[in-house]
């Protein structure tokens, strides 16, 4: 009614009801006869459609998760109830357990060497591909099949076959003078062939940094060439730049897929994270304090502190990522 007597005001003459209720059906002003029911009908479909979702995350990740930050601070073995013992998991992590320190510490090396070097291969193979057009099918297939099988309990037992004392990487080494005695029976060798293992897998990484180089304009590299940039000017002027969102994506992957490396860990090492703890990474010695000890205040604690790293990882790569990535349309 307010409305109606506004308009008569504006235009200064009397309208009729029935054009007003039309004028206002076409402002959206009112709902036609039906509109509203429809409306809640695609309204409670939309509800319905997103149930399963929420009872999938309230039921399987968000419970679990606070029901996990308050085992943190009990002392909880799974056959008895929780005792609150505060702080005393944490404490105990990082003043009276030399196995997590250096759980962390070899995590920390995994994670900050061989995610670079994932992405490096990745990178190579992917701008070779880039310039081969014939049978790039197959080697893109070929790349990215180790992706597919790579975290598989198959996979991690072939891969502790090949670097066995007697297996094929130490019989050709031996060739050559070079007697190594298995590289996973070896504390100084077995985190390079941990390393090598994660860098085998690049396939996923490979086909998205594939994606990528297919977007950059053919026009970007002409124009360069016209000014006389060589082959390292136009990678560093052109494609990395236009690539730096595809690169911040793979690197944040990569490194929170890292730091949850677990598979194959427990595979090579039988579950033992040896030898001399080398392979004990950090969700290895969660399981073990968790499922084999029955600490699981304390393996829920290691969990937490795990789930903080990540979160300040991924922060600061948020944070930078200004000063790095350029994406279309980016006025900075």
């Amino acid at each position: 009614m307010a409305t109606t007597t506004t308009r008569v005001i504006t235009t200064g003459r009397p309208s009729s009801s029935r054009s007003l209720l039309r004028r206002s059906y076409r402002d959206g002003d009112l709902h036609r006869p039906g509109q509203r029911s429809r409306q809640v009908k695609e309204s409670l479909a939309g509800y319905g459609f997103l149930i399963p979702w929420l009872v999938g995350f309230f039921g399987l990740t968000l419970v679990p998760m606070a029901y996990s930050l308050y085992l943190s601070f009990t002392n909880y073995n799974i056959f008895s109830p929780p005792k609150w013992i505060g702080l005393d998991n944490y404490v105990r992590m990082f003043t009276n357990d030399p196995s997590f320190m250096q759980s962390a510490q070899i995590t920390l090396i995994y994670v900050f060497i061989g995610t670079p070097i994932t992405l490096l291969a990745a990178l190579l193979i992917a701008m070779l591909l880039n310039y081969r057009d014939k049978g790039a099918g197959f080697y893109r297939s070929a790349f990215y099949a180790p992706s597919l099988i790579g975290g598989s309990v198959s996979v991690a037992i072939v891969w502790r076959a090949m670097f066995a004392g007697d297996g094929p990487v130490d019989t050709t080494l031996s060739l050559f003078g070079i007697n190594l005695g298995g590289w996973f029976g070896n504390p100084a060798l077995v985190l390079p062939a941990m390393i090598l293992l994660s860098v085998w897998q690049f396939g996923a990484t490979m086909v998205i940094f594939l994606a990528g180089l297919k977007q950059i304009p053919k026009e970007l590299y002409e124009a360069a060439e016209m000014d006389g940039a060589n082959a390292w000017h136009r990678f560093r002027a052109v494609t990395i730049p236009m690539l730096s969102p595809v690169i911040f994506f793979n690197l944040l992957l990569g490194l929170i897929g890292a730091f949850q490396v677990f598979a194959s860990a427990y595979i090579i090492s039988n579950g033992s994270g040896g030898p001399a703890g080398m392979t004990n990474f950090i969700t290895l010695y969660l399981y073990k304090r968790g499922f084999s000890d029955g600490q699981m205040g304390y393996a829920s604690a290691i969990a937490w502190v795990l789930l903080v790293v990540v979160a300040i990882i991924a922060f600061i790569l948020f944070r930078t990522q200004r000063s790095w990535v350029h994406y279309a349309g980016d006025n900075r």
